[in-house]
């Protein structure tokens, strides 16, 4: 890692490590309707491939959506407040530069959204039914072969969904834009104990501090006793290589301490609603059982600023407009935020984001 400022409790594991992913691009997934004089000589394929081939994945993703009931919105960008993420950076733009300044209502700064999560929360708040968004994201300093300061987000809500059916339609999606045969799923406890020998969540931090250690010294003390960061740091140098394979896995029950927005499991009060979707060692999409309890969200969100205070970050506002909907009643609902500039990459054996971006923030 890397940066202890990478971790986060919507954890991006790969800003742990850059892994390229491997093999030969599969025919079928280079465009159904590319021609021989779209191509480049050189092996990389010319942009108009690259274009047609994120179209024909945007299309194919709309479709499932559509099939299944959800509807598609369109969430702003550009919000007066934002989700309070421990490590996540937003964007800031000055009201008087968006033109509202002193206008009524009108906040001293708004914020590139880093998810749609706030917005599409207030809608289903608001009675919309089961809804899905592909939208860009903005999140500051995020570069590197699988970041771009801004990219692209796929997020779906279904109201009256849980985790079962959650993860049951996001290993469907990732069957069918994948092109794998099928998906697989393994709880977090069963991956440690499996692969490192011993239950994360009982093991005693000692031990887990000393097989960082072993790793990287300089990480481990900057680190220092942080359970769950140094947990990240296991899961993403010694487990998330098993997963560099064909078949999509999906890493389930997270521990409670890093649930995010997730519903504690009602057989296992230690461990959350919380999954994730691996493929060939890349993390592409984080999901919860949605947590309804605003009490337990603002408290949550305070947990975070005293972590973004405690590393030189500004604590963000904690009454929020996701905050007020969920205090009028956000309905039982499952949700799922999937990267999809990272997906591309894996559907079409890019080897950089910027291979998938047809202009990324530093060409932008």
């Amino acid at each position: 890692m890397p940066d202890p400022s990478a971790f986060s409790s919507e954890i991006d594991a790969d800003s742990v490590r850059e892994v390229t992913a491997a093999g030969l691009l599969r025919g079928n997934q280079q465009g159904k309707n590319t021609t021989r004089s779209e191509m480049n000589a050189s092996s990389k394929p010319s942009l108009a491939v690259r274009l047609r081939q994120r179209a024909e994945m945007l299309r194919e993703i709309r479709r499932f959506f559509d099939d299944r009931g959800f509807i598609e919105v369109q969430p702003p960008c550009l919000s007066r407040d934002c989700v309070v993420d421990a490590f996540l950076d937003p964007i800031e733009v000055e009201s008087s530069q968006v033109g509202l300044f002193g206008e009524l209502d009108s906040p001293t700064k708004f914020y590139l959204q880093t998810s749609p999560e706030s917005a599409m929360k207030r809608l289903l708040a608001e009675g919309a039914p089961s809804i899905y968004a592909i939208t860009p994201v903005f999140r500051k300093g995020e570069t590197g072969a699988r970041h771009n300061v801004e990219f692209s987000m796929l997020e779906w809500y279904e109201v009256g969904g849980d985790a079962a059916s959650a993860i049951e339609l996001l290993g469907n999606l990732a069957v069918e834009v994948l092109q794998s045969p099928s998906f697989k799923t393994v709880t977090y406890r069963d991956a440690f104990a499996k692969h490192l020998g011993f239950d994360p969540i009982e093991v005693p931090i000692v031990d887990l501090h000393g097989l960082v250690d072993e790793m990287d010294s300089s990480l481990a003390e900057s680190i220092g006793l942080d359970r769950d960061a140094l947990l990240d740091v296991l899961l993403s140098e010694r487990i998330e290589p098993v997963f560099a394979n064909d078949t999509p896995t999906i890493l389930t029950r997270y521990p409670l301490t890093q649930a995010a927005l997730a519903k504690p499991c009602q057989d296992d009060p230690q461990c959350a609603e919380r999954f994730e979707l691996f493929y060939r060692g890349v993390e592409l999409a984080n999901g919860y059982d949605e947590l309804l309890d605003a009490d337990e969200l603002k408290k949550r969100y305070e947990h975070n600023n005293e972590i973004r205070m405690a590393h030189g970050r500004p604590a963000l506002a904690v009454e929020t407009t996701l905050l007020r909907a969920m205090r009028q009643g956000l309905p039982a609902c499952s949700g799922v935020a999937l990267g999809i500039d990272r997906l591309l990459m894996l559907r079409v054996d890019a080897h950089s984001i910027e291979d998938v971006v047809p202009l990324p923030t530093t060409r932008a």
